[in-house]
């Protein structure tokens, strides 16, 4: 009897915690797909949809290229301080993102080294390239904690094998350890480039919502808002409930073939 009432006491608060989040998400929906070809029609939708597609795969490649080699020095390699540094890695995982927003832009805005960027033409305060800089410093430490466990994942050993038939590190790394976690990278990306998507507090705080400029989707809806538009800021949230949902689908199509090729490895 006790066995029936925790199983269904559990299984009810699963479903009322479902219920809960497919009404709040589907009202949304509901409300806001009947305007989306319309929307498209608009062309400050059609200008935050472009900068948003191009600022989150800039970042995203970005991110990617630098969270590989750091993923694979904390997991490969016994240097002193290794968990130190994994743990302020971490460190904007745990920020709030206006929070890393204000980082960022007192970085880049106020000191000395922003002063000496902005003089070589790299400027990120209210500028497209601070979108940019903004969804990576909050993405990054995501990215290097998905790749780093694939890694570790991968017995090293078989990168030893690989040396001993005559590969480098990079070439033991590009043929043996690379393919095995290929799904845990486009997981860690998909997911990557879905929050760099919908980035919002740190855009906001580094790059402003200045429409035609920086204005990404996010940043659409709390200017839409702000005005009372409410056909564009629900076309706006049903886009990027769209893309979440589509990101999560390939995220678990990319666990599923993992985990189906475990009993392999």
């Amino acid at each position: 009897m006790g066995s029936r009432l925790f199983k269904t006491f559990n299984v009810l608060v699963t479903f009322l915690v479902l219920l809960f989040i497919l009404a709040a998400v589907g009202t949304v929906l509901v409300r806001g797909l009947p305007f989306i070809p319309l929307s498209l029609k608009m062309p400050e939708l059609v200008f935050a949809i472009r900068l948003s597609l191009l600022t989150s795969i800039v970042s995203t490649a970005a991110c990617l290229l630098v969270a590989m080699p750091v993923a694979y020095t904390l997991a490969r390699y016994n240097l002193p301080g290794r968990g130190i540094a994994a743990n302020l890695l971490r460190i904007p995982l745990t920020l709030p993102p206006i929070v890393s927003g204000v980082c960022l832009l007192l970085l880049f805005g106020t000191t000395t080294f922003g002063e000496i960027l902005a003089r070589m033409g790299l400027r990120f305060v209210f500028t497209v390239t601070g979108i940019i800089l903004a969804q990576f410093f909050v993405n990054l430490p995501a990215l290097i904690t998905v790749l780093k466990a694939a890694i570790e994942a991968v017995d090293i050993r078989l990168e030893y094998v690989a040396r001993t038939l005559g590969c480098t590190p990079a070439r033991a790394f590009l043929k043996v350890t690379l393919p095995l976690i290929r799904n845990n990278i486009l997981a860690g990306l998909v997911l990557t480039w879905g929050k760099a998507l919908g980035e919002f507090g740190a855009v906001l705080m580094l790059a402003g919502a200045t429409r035609f400029k920086t204005e990404t989707l996010p940043i659409s809806i709390y200017l839409n808002m702000a005005t009372g538009d409410m056909e564009a800021l629900m076309a706006s949230a049903a886009i990027l409930i769209l893309i979440a949902v589509i990101s999560l689908a390939v995220f678990e199509r990319a666990g599923v073939k993992l985990y189906e090729r475990v009993p392999g490895l």
